[in-house]
């Protein structure tokens, strides 16, 4: 899917259903001139809701729907009936949705399971019928309460990429191509800083026919948690992430600093990251002879960590292995 296809925020105005006026309607037939009252209760205004779907990835969808609004409850009837109710609107968003004010930011709710559903807001109330007013000192109530009004506002979808595991590392180290051979994601590849642009998702398959999912974002830089780089706006997809997988090329002038470094960001942009698992993948490593790698080892910090190269395919099956027992554990 090409690069602009990707969408994982979107502003949208969205106004529910007015609930319908109830009826002042009074009985009358051929043998009662003057009935009591018999007006219905008015329908209810339509809901706007989210519903969840394991088959989408994107917000695109919705990223030309700026306005979406229900439909508005119908009004009570004579011999008491009701007003039909207003037609709900089901908005599909990918899992890891999150709703939030759009002036406020105020977290709303989020969609994590296929076919959850939410309501974003709520179809006014439909009004009372002069019916439910009749009492033995008012018995011909020629009054019925109105509808609800709608609700309308501004809302925000952002989509939060729901998988195992997270590569997190600078531009360039390596993680697209990674993604490439364990999986059958095809993310652009090139030799040069930020040629991923949108996240990509791929499923790395395991022993015994297990699978696991594995995600790559665009490359982190020093101060990506202040707005630098591309970091910033696709540093949330990590929080879903239950292992985050360090991607560091063994030829890095510091290898351990450059962790630091990555680490530090994560902290800034949100300091519950530091508390999921983290493993390191030295990449580029068919470029190592023994003696460098037992140097190198020596100074790496102390999470597990194992030393692959991609291209050789080197280390790849160890790298699963860590990663399986980490999520599992």
């Amino acid at each position: 899917m090409a690069d602009s296809n990707f969408v994982d925020y979107v502003k949208i105005f969205c106004r529910s259903g007015n609930g319908g006026p109830g009826s002042t309607h009074l009985r009358r037939e051929k043998s009662e001139a003057k009935g009591g009252p018999d007006g219905g209760d008015g329908g209810r205004g339509g809901h706007i809701i989210l519903r969840g779907n394991s088959q989408l990835w994107t917000l695109l969808h919705l990223k030309y729907t700026k306005h979406i609004f229900a439909e508005h409850g119908g009004s009570g009837g004579k011999q008491c009936s009701t007003g039909a109710n207003g037609k709900d609107v089901y908005l599909e968003v990918p899992l890891g949705t999150v709703a939030k004010h759009a002036e406020t930011k105020e977290f709303l709710f989020e969609i994590t399971e296929h076919n959850e559903e939410r309501i974003l807001i709520k179809g006014g109330r439909g009004g009372l019928g002069n019916t439910n007013f009749k009492s033995a000192t008012h018995q011909t109530p020629r009054f019925a309460q109105p509808g609800e009004p709608c609700i309308e506002d501004w809302f925000i979808l952002e989509l939060k990429v729901l998988a195992d595991v997270g590569l997190v590392g600078f531009p360039n180290a390596g993680k697209s191509t990674l993604l490439s051979v364990v999986s059958a994601a095809k993310p652009k590849i090139a030799d040069y800083a930020f040629t991923t642009l949108t996240p990509n998702l791929g499923i790395v398959s395991y022993r015994d026919h297990k699978s696991f999912i594995m995600a790559d974002i665009p490359g982190i830089i020093e101060g990506a948690s202040e707005g630098k780089g591309l970091g910033l706006r696709f540093l949330r997809h990590i929080e879903r992430n239950s292992v985050l997988l360090f991607v560091i090329p063994s030829d890095s002038k510091d290898i351990n600093n450059e962790y630091k470094i990555l680490l530090n960001e994560l902290r800034q942009y949100n300091p519950e990251l530091l508390d999921k698992r983290r493993v390191l993948a030295i990449s580029k490593s068919d470029m190592l002879d023994d003696e460098l790698i037992n140097e190198i080892r020596n100074d790496l910090p102390e999470i597990p960590r194992v030393f692959i190269s991609s291209v050789a395919q080197q280390g790849l099956t160890q790298l699963k292995d860590l990663l399986w027992h980490e999520l599992n554990i």
